[in-house]
């Protein structure tokens, strides 16, 4: 589904091209996309208002209107969520843009009756929730209080502090929108990658260089899907596929679910973690010249990697790994001792 960059392409494009327009008709007739209001509602709050701003946190959107007759108070707001492959259609006299979700290669010739929800402005334009699949929705003055702060937004202080209280996976908890709102399943692959955080590790795992590690890497990443149109042009989305391969070490990739949703890692810079003393105590690699992780991370530990991987029943990749990783790493036997003393 749209995620916080394709929501902020649409808001931006109502931002750019709907504002200050006067309503002078509205189409509410889809009475499950307008749920709960009854036909003729929506109608009857915005016709003669005007559009004065284009607001979003995460991936919510809402839309402000002025009041009527030169009204000092503001009019009722407009929220509209995409669903899973909504877009925003914008309309002055022959041109037509959208904003949104991606368009699919495959798509189909758009057809009127795909149009679920319609502004009719005074000067013969229009605003459209396009939803081939009826899976959008928009209603008046959305609750947003259950939301947490927008991931674009949010501070670094404040992502420390959300982000590593509990025990829960890292990816579950930002995919977990009261928590930080707007991540969505690739964004949280891509700035897991990134971070070179394993994704099912967890949240009280993460040491505080870790955490702001990942906040570094979910705001470039948030801010290189805003600027391309969408998470699916991530650098490591084109890879989350069987035989995909890291795009930045060449290892294989690999597919779980965490947080109930499907995922994907590097098996070499990803790799899951021991736990926080283990971690703590492991010996840096030491062969100079090689590809080695700069943190010590069970990557560069084969007998701990080797254990972690054998759980989940990947003895493939665990044989061909242990053959790369094992001349980058002290002995099994040195890091044994290591733990143990």
């Amino acid at each position: 589904m749209p995620e916080l960059p394709e929501v902020e392409t649409a808001r931006s494009l109502i931002a750019e091209q709907a504002l200050g327009r006067r309503i002078v008709g509205v189409d509410d007739a889809d009475t499950y996309v307008t749920r709960p209001h009854r036909p003729g509602q929506l109608r009857d709050a915005l016709i003669g208002r005007t559009l004065t701003s284009a607001l979003r946190r995460g991936k919510t959107m809402w839309i402000e209107t002025s009041g009527l007759d030169g009204s000092a108070g503001p009019g009722p707001e407009l929220g509209i969520h995409l669903g899973m492959s909504g877009r925003i259609v914008v309309t002055a006299g022959d041109r037509a843009t959208e904003g949104g979700g991606p368009r699919r290669r495959d798509a189909q010739p758009r057809k009127a009756e795909w149009n679920r929800f319609t502004l009719e402005f005074a000067d013969g334009g229009h605003l459209v929730l396009f939803d081939q699949r009826r899976l959008g929705r928009v209603r008046l003055n959305p609750d947003t209080a259950a939301l947490g702060p927008d991931a674009e937004q949010v501070t670094r202080a404040e992502f420390r502090r959300l982000i590593t209280k509990g025990t829960v996976a890292v990816k579950a908890r930002l995919l977990n929108q009261s928590k930080i709102a707007g991540v969505g399943n690739l964004l949280a692959d891509e700035a897991l990658w990134q971070a070179k955080i394993p994704p099912a590790t967890p949240v009280n795992y993460l040491q505080p260089k870790d955490a702001d590690r990942l906040y570094r890497a979910l705001k470039a990443a948030l801010a290189s899907a805003i600027a391309k149109g969408g998470a699916h042009t991530g650098d490591v989305i084109p890879a989350r596929h069987p035989g995909g391969t890291c795009p930045r070490c060449g290892a294989e990739m690999v597919h779980g679910t965490v947080g109930g949703r499907s995922t994907w890692w590097c098996s070499r810079e990803q790799a899951p973690w021991p736990e926080p003393d283990q971690r703590a105590r492991l010996p840096a690699p030491v062969s100079p010249g090689l590809s080695c992780p700069a943190q010590p991370s069970p990557a560069g530990y084969p007998w701990i990697w080797a254990r972690a991987l054998a759980a989940s029943r990947q003895p493939a990749v665990v044989s061909s790994r242990l053959a790369s990783e094992a001349s980058c790493v002290r002995s099994s036997a040195a890091v044994t001792q290591s733990l143990t003393t």
